[in-house]
């Protein structure tokens, strides 16, 4: 399978080329650094040697990168230009704790840690990106000025990051921000955009559950934690999408379940850990008070005392419509009309990039990353990798989408 070749450009439409030939120039050191990155991993909360070594990179690059107070994020300005709109490039740097099940030479060295969701790949990307700009500025390829930064964030995997980023003045003197993300369904070549709500509003959900404990052979004697655990676990995957208005998307999960220490001892307690995933403030709101409901009446059945707890994640990517009709313009430019494609519905999956959109205008598209070769696992699998020719897709787009904001018909 082939890339599509991009469209011919006329004699007065330079810039384009230009910025695809600098990111084609730098495409090698681009898929070094992914493979570096890929290679040793860090989990959220824990990437100081992941920025530290983007920090050489960009040294050495000619940026002068100022590092987060907390040393797990980066920033990097270009505001050269004076005054006037500022555009922000955003990338995630984390990883998972995942175990690397690939055989291949940048399978991660580090166990029980890999970079399952494209992580690597986007700091990649913005990286590439910015050479290219800079690159064409100091050419003087460019059409008009244009003053952007680069934000490196950790932490996107727990929703922390972009929150700790913005405490760091990400967002300072900015108007508008885009980002991308690694989508494996699609092909090397293609992207998807959308306008509106991308992804869930995801909150944490926290459920303990405190009865007696006693002996295995006589349950009768305690109030049974685990069976109070088991009846709401099935209450709430049974009752909560029969409330819920079929077009209206809710996802309830319960990922980890904790209590007891002997097989036949009866526990004290369970807590029950999980994510309620809604498309809308309302329908959040309402599937909680739901959820409270249910565990009401089953801390009364069982005898038991149950405390539901929701712990705030991230809000929903919304897109807005005329930075995505940017990237999509800029990406028909690139690989032909045919080859962006309009996502039907969201994801109900949570991406903290929705903090940055409680700022300023932003929009985030999806990049296909799969190829006959290589790529196709879906995210967060142990066999996750990508076709590196994406790599340059993506950094082309971002870059001439920073270009194309700034026309000066747009302000």
């Amino acid at each position: 399978m082939s890339i599509p070749a991009p469209p011919r450009r006329s004699s007065t439409d330079s810039w384009p080329a230009f910025l695809e030939q600098a990111v084609d120039d730098c495409f090698d050191e681009m898929v070094a650094i992914r493979r570096y990155l890929h290679i040793h991993p860090e989990p959220s909360g824990q990437e100081q040697r992941t920025i530290a070594y983007l920090t050489e990179r960009l040294v050495e690059a000619g940026f002068d990168p100022r590092l987060a107070s907390h040393q797990r994020g980066l920033l990097v300005d270009n505001f050269e230009h004076g005054v006037g709109p500022r555009v922000a490039l955003r990338a995630d740097v984390d990883a998972l704790k995942i175990e690397d099940a690939k055989k291949v030479d940048y399978r991660s060295q580090v166990t029980g840690v890999m970079h399952a969701c494209g992580h690597d790949a986007h700091p990649t990307m913005v990286l590439g990106a910015i050479l290219a700009l800079r690159s064409a500025e100091a050419a003087g390829a460019l059409p008009w000025p244009v003053r952007w930064r680069a934000i490196f964030q950790p932490a996107e995997e727990t929703c922390l990051g972009a929150n700790e980023m913005i405490a760091e003045g990400a967002l300072e003197g900015i108007d508008a921000i885009f980002a991308l993300h690694v989508d494996p369904s699609r092909a090397v070549g293609k992207i998807g955009t959308r306008v509106g709500p991308l992804t869930s509003i995801t909150d944490q959900l926290r459920i303990m559950i405190v009865g007696r404990g006693g002996h295995a052979a006589r349950p009768h004697e305690s109030q049974d934690p685990i069976a109070a655990a088991a009846q709401l676990i099935s209450s709430m995957y049974l009752f909560v999408p029969r409330a819920t208005d079929s077009h209206d998307s809710v996802v309830v999960t319960i990922g980890q379940i904790i209590g007891g220490e002997s097989a036949n001892v009866i526990p004290e307690t369970v807590e029950l850990r999980g994510t309620l995933r809604t498309l809308s403030h309302r329908i959040r709101e309402r599937t909680q008070a739901h959820i409270h409901q249910l565990a009401r009446g089953l801390a009364e059945t069982s005898g038991t005392k149950i405390r539901v707890e929701f712990i705030d994640g991230t809000d929903s990517v919304v897109n807005d419509e005329a930075l995505t009709a940017v990237v999509r313009q800029t990406a028909s430019d690139l690989l032909g009309a045919a080859n962006v494609e309009e996502i039907d519905h969201p994801s109900m999956g949570s991406e903290d990039f929705a903090q940055y959109l409680q700022n300023v205008p932003g929009t985030m598209f999806r990049l296909g990353v799969t190829s006959q070769n290589t790529g196709g696992a879906p995210l967060h699998s142990p066999m996750f990798d990508i076709d590196e020719r994406a790599l340059a897709v993506g950094a082309k787009i971002l870059a001439q989408s920073v270009v194309s904001w700034f026309d000066p018909a747009r302000h």
